[in-house]
């Protein structure tokens, strides 16, 4: 397989952690793990969105962008937890449009945003995994991370909207939409087959 980079889309509960180690063992291909435990800002964030969403966002941008950067000098095929661009265009868009980022900032961010963008690779398909506001909130409230617990439905609802409206931006061949409301990873073998098949459809390797 030729070097390939896969990165799996998704709102907060959805699944993206569990499929991405599941495709990097599959494929063989390294993985990017958003940086999630160990974020010193998470747990004040959803506690007060307005003062740390600028910290939270800079945060997680850095994070995957030096983690890209690594496996891109390496000359190596990675599958991406959740995409750079899912920073700006869903996360830090919606923050700024809820009036939880000032206008300055979300300028900056944006501006370092675009700085980066010179020096990545756009993926060669993003792996869309949707599902619907009561379905990720039922999965986020049963994994039962302390920092989550302040999550609303209407954050993850908006989220979802911003979601929907950048995939439906996208041209078709970089896009594979994934519903997984009803689908268990260890369990709907048929399922995760057809992923990957339509993987390889999409990649036409």
């Amino acid at each position: 397989m030729e070097r390939i980079n896969l990165g799996i889309a998704g709102n907060i509960g959805v699944g993206k952690t569990t499929l991405t180690q599941k495709l990097s063992e599959d494929l063989g291909i390294s993985a990017i793990y958003e940086s999630v435990i160990d974020n010193p800002y998470l747990s004040d964030f959803y506690s007060n969105m307005s003062r740390w969403s600028f910290n939270l966002q800079i945060y997680f941008l850095y994070n995957r962008f030096q983690s890209q950067i690594k496996l891109m000098e390496k000359n190596k095929s990675f599958i991406q937890d959740r995409t750079i661009y899912e920073d700006k265009e869903i996360f830090a868009a919606n923050l700024y449009e809820l009036g939880h980022m000032s206008e300055r900032d979300y300028q900056t961010y944006s501006n370092i945003f675009k700085a980066m963008l010179r020096f990545v690779k756009k993926p060669d398909l993003i792996i869309y995994l949707k599902a619907n506001t009561d379905t990720l909130m039922s999965r986020i409230n049963n994994r039962k991370r302390k920092y989550e617990s302040d999550i609303s439905s209407e954050y993850i609802h908006s989220l979802n909207i911003y979601y929907d409206r950048w995939i439906s931006k996208l041209p078709d061949h970089e896009v594979l939409i994934v519903k997984t409301d009803n689908f268990n990873i260890f369990h709907d073998k048929v399922f995760y087959k057809n992923i990957l098949d339509d993987i390889e459809n999409k990649l036409d390797v």
